[in-house]
């Protein structure tokens, strides 16, 4: 049962302009099982948007001509100077994260014609796709984006006479890495039909081999289990930590192995570290909506830890969509007055979603109807579906490179616990997920002052406890200048963290990872505002994890040591941490 029943927080009628005409929900919806989800109107409108332009645009016509007969004469000198001397400088250089020609071999004729021939035409069509006048900028990134998708499947790296690599692997084996890939594909194959893990996940065993920090499941309700920690110092900080994950995913991406885990290490430096595990929903969940989410989630699980450590203010983490929750919540504190809260982290988490990278490409009205309708087919948004749209924005690595090292190469990628954790997929209810979509993606309710919280609308500008703010380079879910615009939002202290890596890469970087470096600043209180690149430009950059440092300011916003509180205070454990809810497949 949902906190609707429980609370009464929220209203279940849904808008006469969201009430979808059944007819038209079940054709879409049986049409979305043979697109994975995904609207042909949307690609046909962003295709025909931009063929439209572009045949109206003589000039652009005539730039696109000279640059493809340039590129043309610029390869053919280029195969001429390579055929008789070594060492001749590239027509042009692959882009930083592309490193698909990175070895030796792909400087070898005639296997350096072809990849620059590559290079030049995924050029050639990145500037005929960007540039059109009068093509809306979110048909513009959808028709570039389809673009890089059809060029990266028939790069040469993909092919077995074009790629020196495999190549080589073949001449060196006697053909054995065909035949180790073509297992590799069989195994695959069959896990994929029985619907089965990943190869390699079995080695990490949640609750033995990931997810291991000791603790107790100190409440439960029909959303969340709440895990207490088991504190390893003599004493601790007076205000313990409540940490809210994103339920895109298990929650243990916070606490994978012992040496990267983000709880154990808060927990060894001296906190007292709660964590919610949500429960993974079923089709009977399909009304749980954003409301729910905050009440059984961040709402009850703020009482139980005010009980457990009372009269103490809670420092509030947040990573990804719980960070947004988080923020939610935390706002609607700040306008009717609960002061439970120290402080507010956010790990690359939105709050404003204008900018919300190329995730967006998935978010129009168009897409959403067709999206909408897959679930309420189903009551939930699949995992994999989902698992399946965040590797095609990256299809390069995540799909295309991987199948040439397994299949063509005949190696399999050393399985880790991040890898082992990105396979542990889990389901959205159709409500929330809509919601989240709708209100936050497509309408920017938050940001924009619209949101509604208990019938009222939530001001991230009335949160006034300090901030830690945390954004990743290479983040392609929630682009940091898009995470960085909380400055824009609140006046509030604010410290801000820049760390390398991803999306989750990024955040899971404890000390000791190699090649890590974070730039760091704070603006205090009512500070003018400085715009990102300006602030990337003059920060100084730290080597290491940024983990120490956001300890540290945890460790200052806490009054005193004080010994460690009961595990559960006055009521009895429920279990033994990792708890029931993160094993629910």
């Amino acid at each position: 049962m949902s906190n609707v029943a429980t609370h009464g927080k929220a209203d279940l009628a849904q808008p006469e302009a969201c009430r979808p005409d059944t007819l038209d929900t079940l054709a879409n919806a049986w049409r979305a099982r043979s697109t994975g989800g995904l609207s042909p109107a949307a690609g046909l409108l962003a295709w025909y948007d931009w063929a439209l332009h572009l045949s109206l645009s003589p000039g652009k016509q005539r730039s696109l001509i000279e640059k493809g007969l340039h590129k043309q004469q610029r390869l053919a000198r280029y195969a001429l100077r390579v055929a008789s001397a070594h060492d001749c400088p590239t027509c042009i250089e692959p882009l930083e994260q592309d490193r698909r020609f990175a070895a030796p071999a792909w400087q070898q004729w005639p296997f350096n014609v072809i990849h620059q021939g590559f290079l030049l035409q995924q050029q050639w069509w990145h500037n005929a796709t960007t540039g059109v006048r009068g093509v809306s900028r979110h048909h513009e990134n959808m028709v570039t984006f389809a673009g890089r998708q059809w060029l990266d499947m028939w790069s040469p790296s993909n092919f077995i006479w074009t790629n020196p690599e495999v190549l080589h692997a073949i001449t060196q084996s006697g053909g054995a890495n065909l035949w180790r890939g073509a297992m590799n594909f069989l195994e695959d194959a069959r896990r994929l039909a029985l619907d089965d893990a990943p190869a390699g996940v079995e080695g990490f065993e949640v609750g033995k081999d990931v997810a291991v920090t000791p603790g107790k499941v100190v409440f439960r309700n029909h959303l969340v289990e709440l895990i207490q920690y088991s504190p390893t110092t003599p004493d601790v900080h007076a205000e313990p930590v409540l940490i809210v994950p994103s339920w895109i995913m298990k929650y243990y991406i916070l606490d994978l192995s012992p040496h990267n885990s983000m709880v154990k290490y808060l927990v060894d430096q001296g906190h007292t570290v709660f964590i919610l595990s949500w429960k993974n929903p079923t089709a009977a969940d399909r009304d749980l909506g954003l409301e729910d989410y905050r009440w059984l989630g961040v709402m009850d699980a703020l009482d139980a830890v005010t009980a457990i450590v009372p009269e103490r203010k809670v420092q509030a983490v947040g990573y990804c969509l719980g960070g947004t929750l988080l923020a939610i919540a935390a706002a609607a504190m700040a306008r009717d007055g609960d002061e439970r809260l120290q402080s507010l982290t956010l790990l690359a988490s939105e709050t404003d979603f204008r900018e919300s990278g190329e995730i967006a490409l998935f978010i129009d009205d168009s897409q959403l109807a067709w999206l909408e309708a897959g679930m309420w087919d189903k009551g939930y948004l699949d995992g994999k579906q989902m698992a399946g749209a965040f590797q095609m924005l990256n299809s390069r690595d995540l799909i295309w490179s991987r199948r040439v090292r397994e299949y063509l190469l005949g190696e399999r990628q050393t399985f880790n616990d991040l890898m082992a954790w990105n396979a542990d997929v889990t389901r959205m209810p159709y409500r929330m997920h809509s919601e989240y979509l709708r209100r936050l993606y497509l309408d920017n309710d938050l940001a924009e002052g619209r949101y509604r919280v208990g019938g009222r609308p939530v001001a991230l500008a009335d949160i006034e406890v300090p901030m830690f703010i945390v954004g990743t380079v290479r983040d392609h879910v929630a682009p940091w200048p898009s995470v960085y615009k909380m400055h824009l939002l609140s006046d509030a202290e604010l410290t801000f963290v820049l760390t390398s890596g991803g999306h989750n890469a990024g955040v899971v970087s404890e000390p000791g990872h190699p090649r890590r470096s974070f730039q760091i600043a704070t603006r205090a209180a009512g500070d003018r505002y400085i715009d990102p690149q300006l602030w990337r430009a003059e920060t100084p950059m730290n080597e290491g994890s940024w983990w120490p440092a956001w300890q540290q300011w945890l460790a200052q916003r806490s009054a005193w040591r004080v010994a460690p509180p009961a595990m559960g205070g006055t009521q009895a454990p429920l279990g033994d941490a990792p708890g029931t809810y993160v094993a629910m497949r």
